[in-house]
């Protein structure tokens, strides 16, 4: 009962994949949560309210992380590839607040993000059941990614080097400095802090890693294409051969018939 169960979830989705959608909606909220206390330069551990959801949002991510290790059929398999998951889903913020750890400013608001990377995984399994070849489902999960890190890297980067950093005057700078990094053009505006330096360095890097993967996935809808062509051709060129074959024994069966009304004449 308990295989028919796992393979139920597993192959049909069913709970799982839908564990998977909350999860993705639960990051979503959060980085909602996030901009907004960044644009308005909030301290989220003022906000109780804030503090209360997100660690209902990391008790969710454990228990998914409980439920699919016991629905999983080789348990140590799955706690080996998966650990990673139960840690980053720790309200690491949470406790901090409850123990009243003192960190500085900038490293409490980078612990914040830490339950994102959970979301990133659900979103490049649902990314997956969305596309067709693994290809494009690559090419969708690690843009979709990018993106996501883009982002995150300008808020973090805006919090660090708005205050120091005289280049720097507002959001749209920090994005703008993260979307040319990414392309490795470079920007004319330089990182001041450490932490905005190491940004610079695993963006561009990220930067680079993305043409060998769209040129994979280029190549693949090209293939895929001339494929279906070729077929397309091929499946024309059966047809017409079976007409032809299909005239020409219409034509030889009528030319019989006449022959035997001709001697049946005379």
């Amino acid at each position: 009962m308990k295989s028919a169960l796992s393979d139920f979830i597993y192959e049909k989705k069913g709970i799982y994949g839908f564990l998977h959608v909350v999860i993705l909606i639960l990051s979503l909220f959060l980085i909602i949560s996030i901009s907004i206390d960044t644009f308005n330069n909030i301290s989220f551990l003022t906000q109780p309210a804030y503090l209360k959801v997100q660690l209902y949002i990391c008790l969710f991510f454990i228990f998914d992380f409980i439920l699919e290790f016991f629905l999983s059929h080789n348990k140590w398999y799955y706690l080996r590839t998966h650990f990673v998951f139960l840690i980053i889903s720790i309200p690491y913020v949470n406790i901090i607040d409850y123990y009243h750890i003192t960190f500085s400013p900038e490293i409490t608001y980078f612990l914040r993000f830490i339950p994102l990377v959970r979301g990133g995984y659900a979103l490049a399994i649902v990314v997956s059941w969305l596309t067709y070849t693994k290809a494009s489902s690559l090419f969708v999960s690690y843009l979709t990614m990018l993106m996501a890190t883009v982002y995150f890297s300008s808020l973090i980067f805006f919090v660090l080097e708005h205050k120091v950093n005289p280049e720097v005057n507002g959001y749209a700078d920090a994005l703008w400095w993260a979307f040319m990094d990414v392309t490795t053009v470079g920007s004319n505006i330089y990182a001041v802090t450490v932490t905005g330096r190491v940004l610079s360095v695993v963006l561009a890097a990220l930067g680079m890693m993305m043409f060998p993967i769209f040129t994979v996935y280029i190549t693949s809808v090209v293939q895929d294409a001339n494929k279906k062509r070729e077929e397309f051709y091929k499946n024309n060129t059966e047809k017409q051969k079976m007409m032809k074959t299909g005239s020409a024994a219409v034509a030889v069966s009528e030319k019989v018939s006449g022959g035997e009304d001709v001697n049946g004449a005379e």
